[in-house]
């Protein structure tokens, strides 16, 4: 476990200076990483500025590949340029890498395990008008099943930078979660950051709030609001979804007996589950997985959306609430 330099400073933690996509912060690390090192190629499918890939096109326009729409060769282009030697990064919408070339990824990058990391851009409910075709809501579960693939989901646009670098530095896929919608930024420079190390961001005794991606400043929202009524939440940011810190998860639950697991993606096969699987075999207790409740989603402004599926703030202190009003008696054993 990490702990922040801010932990239990929540009012602080709650003030970002600045707000960006984290699709931005993993542009960014590109072009860092790229004056560093000649090895790195980035590749897309027609939708390079949208993912950010831009500015590393215009650095470098001899190390960036446009395939076209034409995922499948994405996955497989990259593949083949990292069985020479080269860092290749696929980046494109995560409905189509790696919803659609999935198999690509799964025989010619994971099977091969080969140095490529798959940037999945435009994921979750805040994508907003694009509606339930854009909206990547099962990309965690497809990217974690898959043997040699490790899973990152940064909460903002400084943890989406430091996960590129640390993503790129190591010599097996990796798959980066990124939002299009511009998002508070809680981390600053200084905020540790290691694979695999889930961060604790407030200490609690009653219920722990622990959650990957950009509903992580939700979570520490929804705490400072339950605080006020009495119920000490714990806050975990684990951005690393694969592999998954679980001894930061069952020391907590060993510490409040109720664990809320929140991500803005489908509650099956999911961080959700993720959690449950570490914890149904270590220290079994009761579970509430928020998320999307196996629908899809719709068109729509993507405050309103994450406000219908609870997945503000003030949803997600909604859920909290019913959590720890089912769990009087603490029976073991239980998701609800």
């Amino acid at each position: 476990m990490q702990i922040s330099k801010d932990a239990n400073l929540i009012e602080d933690i709650l003030k970002p200076a600045e707000v960006m996509p984290t699709r931005d912060g993993a542009g960014k690390a590109l072009v860092e990483f790229g004056e560093a090192n000649k090895n790195l190629v980035v590749l897309t499918a027609d939708v390079s500025e949208s993912v950010r890939t831009h500015w590393f096109e215009q650095k470098f326009p001899n190390r960036f590949f446009e395939v076209g729409v034409a995922e499948q060769n994405l996955a497989g282009v990259a593949a083949g340029l990292a069985a020479t030697g080269k860092i290749a990064v696929i980046a494109a919408y995560a409905v189509f890498s790696p919803g659609r070339n999935w198999d690509f990824i799964r025989v010619a990058v994971c099977y091969n395990n080969v140095n490529v990391k798959i940037l999945g851009s435009h994921t979750g409910l805040t994508v907003g008008p694009d509606g339930a075709t854009h909206q990547a809501l099962e990309d965690i579960a497809i990217t974690r099943v898959l043997p040699n693939m490790t899973v990152i989901v940064p909460a903002d646009g400084k943890e989406a930078r430091k996960a590129m670098l640390a993503a790129l530095a190591i010599k097996s896929p990796v798959y980066i979660r990124v939002t299009r919608d511009k998002v508070p930024v809680f981390t600053t420079d200084l905020t540790p950051f290691e694979i695999g190390k889930a961060l604790l961001l407030k200490e609690g005794k009653d219920i722990t709030l622990i959650g990957c991606g950009t509903v992580v400043y939700d979570c520490l929202k929804a705490a400072a609001e339950l605080e006020k009524e009495g119920i000490s939440a714990e806050v975990i940011n684990c951005h690393t979804v694969k592999p998954l810190d679980a001894e930061t998860i069952i020391n907590s639950a060993k510490k409040t007996d109720m664990v809320m697991t929140v991500e803005e993606h489908q509650i099956d096969g999911g961080f959700g589950s993720a959690v449950c699987e570490c914890l149904a075999g270590s220290h079994p207790c009761r579970v509430k997985r928020h998320g999307m409740p196996n629908i899809f989603g719709e068109s729509g402004d993507s405050k309103d959306l994450l406000r219908k599926y609870k997945l503000d703030a003030n949803g997600i202190a909604e859920t909290a609430r019913k959590a720890i009003g089912g769990v009087k008696n603490k029976q073991k054993v239980t998701v609800i």
